[in-house]
């Protein structure tokens, strides 16, 4: 399979319908953002940090994609989503995905001044949100796929995604943690990241109410991090 990897941009907006297409058959709706947060995170550019909206294309067929931000203040990458398409599994495609993301925000680290960036960071549904057989399947399989990639799951902290809709409360997720730095990262960094993926991502690019993010935090113990 020879892919071809495209960044989406403000000025290329190419193949983001399809990708908005797949992206909504994807995801449950209770973590699924709006569409108009992909176009607020387009327009993240706090460089040294950035965002990704990458897409891999075979032909002109959109087989996956992935986003995710680069925090210069924390030297570490935030995996948003990555997605591929459900009838051509199977063949790599998830791992390539996920590897060509981890290279551009490694790129990001790069740039920004740093020999490596020091750790990437992902949310994934937990068991006890399955509600089915084939569901209990397919979060045992993104398990192995994450730690097949290099990811540990991060059991030092409860983790919380804040309400991305009005309806819906702050949902339990696990954390994945991918530590690419000689040293593993402490307790006290992983707060301190949680802390700049919350203000920089879910308060400043998905508009959620400050008190709402306060209060998860504060539920996960990290309500003094700044």
């Amino acid at each position: 399979m020879t892919i071809k990897w495209v960044e989406i941009t403000e000025e290329n907006l190419d193949h983001y319908e399809s990708a908005m297409k797949l992206y909504d058959q994807s995801f449950p709706i209770e973590v699924r953002e709006p569409h108009q947060t992909f176009f607020r995170s387009l327009q993240y550019t706090k460089r040294p940090s950035n965002y990704h909206f990458l897409v891999g294309l075979e032909g002109n067929q959109l087989v996956s994609f992935a986003t995710g931000h680069y925090f210069s203040e924390i030297n570490g990458g935030f995996i948003v989503y990555i997605v591929t398409n459900p009838a051509i599994r199977n063949k790599g495609l998830g791992s390539k995905t996920l590897l060509k993301i981890e290279e551009l925000l490694n790129k990001d680290a790069i740039e920004a001044g740093n020999s490596t960036i020091k750790a990437i960071f992902l949310e994934t549904e937990t068991p006890e949100m399955v509600h089915t057989e084939e569901e209990k399947q397919d979060c045992f399989k993104r398990y192995q796929f994450f730690s097949r990639n290099g990811y540990e799951k991060c059991d030092e902290i409860l983790y919380l995604q804040p309400a991305l809709h009005d309806e819906v409360g702050d949902i339990p997720l696990d954390l994945f943690i991918k530590n690419l730095d000689i040293n593993k990262l402490s307790k006290d960094e992983i707060k301190k990241a949680i802390t700049t993926i919350y203000k920089e991502k879910y308060q400043l690019v998905n508009g959620i109410n400050e008190s709402i993010i306060n209060n998860c935090l504060k539920k996960m113990e990290i309500e003094d991090e700044e």
